[in-house]
C-alpha cells in the first residue's frame, strides 16, 4: 500500500503524535498534539469523534491503515495539476486567489466561505495575491511543503 520511506514518515509522524510513548494514541495524546500545534480548545466531542473513526485502539498497524483509507481517493500529483493548470494556459504556475475563490465557491461541489478561508491560511496567496498552486498540489499528494530551493 505505501513505500517503505512513507511508512517511516507516517511512523515518525506517530512517534511524535503518541506523547506517552506507550505505543498507542489516545485522547491525551490527541490533545497534546493540538496543543503543540497551538489549538488549545479541542472539546472531547471533537477528539472521540476523530477515535470513534478507528476500528480499535490506535497502534501503529491502526494507524496506517487509517492513513491507507484516507489517501486512497487521492488523484496523482499530475492530474491535480492538470486541473489547475486549465487556469493557467500561460503555465505561470500561479492562480489570481480571487479567480480561484470564484471558480471553487461556483462549480461542482462548491466551497463555503470558510473552506476557502482554512485554504488561504494554509496557503497563503503572494504578495501580489497569487496562489502557488504547484505547491498546493504537491502537498495534497506528498502531505507536507515542498522544501524552497
Amino acid at each position: 500500500m505505501f513505500e517503505q520511506s512513507q511508512i517511516q514518515e507516517f511512523k515518525e509522524a506517530f512517534t511524535i503524535m503518541d506523547q506517552n510513548r506507550d505505543g498507542f494514541i489516545d485522547k491525551n495524546d490527541l490533545r497534546d498534539t493540538f496543543a503543540a500545534l497551538g489549538r488549545l480548545n479541542v472539546g472531547n466531542d471533537e477528539l472521540d469523534e476523530m477515535l470513534k473513526e478507528a476500528s480499535g485502539a490506535v497502534n501503529f498497524t491502526v494507524f496506517l491503515t487509517m492513513f491507507g483509507e484516507k489517501l486512497k481517493g487521492t488523484d496523482p500529483e499530475e492530474t491535480i495539476l492538470n486541473a489547475f493548470k486549465i487556469f493557467d494556459p500561460e503555465g505561470k504556475g500561479v492562480l489570481k486567489g480571487d479567480e480561484i475563490k470564484y471558480h471553487l465557491m461556483s462549480q461542482a461541489d462548491k466551497f463555503t466561505e470558510d473552506e476557502i478561508n482554512q485554504m488561504f491560511t494554509n496557503f497563503p496567496l503572494d504578495v501580489a495575491g497569487n496562489l502557488d498552486y504547484k505547491n498546493l498540489c504537491y502537498v495534497i499528494t506528498h502531505g507536507e511543503d515542498k522544501e524552497q530551493e
